[in-house]
C-alpha cells in the first residue's frame, strides 16, 4: 500500500525539497502552504501522515494539530511537527498537543525519513 504524505510549510523551498523526496521513496503527496489550506487538504486527500510546519499564515501548526487530533476520525494519521522552533518548551507544546514526532530544521532527509517509516510500520 501507498502511503499518502501531506506536506504543510510556507518555505517554498523545503516544500520542494520535501516534496522530491517523499516521491522517490514511492510516497503519494499532497502540498499546502498555510494552516487553513492543510485542513482542507486533509479533507480531500485524507494524508497517512501530515508533516506540519508549525509558523505558517492563517494557522499556526499547532491549531492545525489541534484540530487534526480532536476529530476521531482522524486518530490513525500521523503528525510529524517540523519547525525551526526547537526549545523543550516548543516541543512539549507540539507533542502535548498531539504531534507523534518533532523534527526541528535544519534536519537531516535520512533521520526524517527513518522517522515516517517507523511511525508508517514501515521501519
Amino acid at each position: 500500500m501507498t502511503h499518502k504524505i501531506l506536506i504543510v510549510d510556507d518555505e517554498p523551498n523545503i516544500v520542494l525539497s520535501l516534496e522530491f523526496l517523499m516521491k522517490r521513496e514511492g510516497f503519494q503527496v499532497a502540498v499546502a502552504a498555510d494552516g487553513e489550506a492543510a485542513l482542507e487538504q486533509v479533507r480531500a486527500f485524507d494524508p497517512d501522515l501530515v508533516l506540519l510546519d508549525v509558523m505558517m499564515p492563517k494557522k499556526s501548526g499547532y491549531e492545525v494539530c489541534e484540530i487534526l487530533r480532536a476529530d476521531p476520525a482522524r486518530s490513525a494519521m500521523k503528525i510529524v511537527m517540523l519547525t525551526a522552533k526547537g526549545r523543550d518548551m516548543e516541543v512539549a507544546k507540539g507533542l502535548g498537543l498531539g504531534a507523534d514526532a518533532y523534527v526541528t530544521k535544519p534536519f537531516s532527509n535520512k533521520a526524517l525519513l527513518a522517522e515516517i517509516k517507523q511511525l508508517l510500520g514501515e521501519g
